[in-house]
């Protein structure tokens, strides 16, 4: 999905670069879901129901353009 891309890539842009390994293996966790899940996440639809994922869900949705 685009919208999911512009999300991730906004993340990759502004914090992939200082995350931690530890921080970096819960993105990379959370490419391995199915997009229609993260999408329901991202838009609200639905809470993350992982709880090391849900942090990072909630954090990349407060990120603006």
């Amino acid at each position: 999905m685009r919208e999911l891309d512009r999300l991730f890539d906004r993340y990759l842009d502004r914090e992939w670069a200082q995350s931690s390994d530890a921080q970096r293996g819960v993105f990379l966790q959370l490419l391995e879901c199915e997009d229609d899940r993260l999408w329901r996440w991202f838009m609200g639809y639905e809470a993350c129901p992982d709880a090391a994922l849900q942090p990072l869900v909630e954090h990349i949705r407060t990120l603006q353009d």
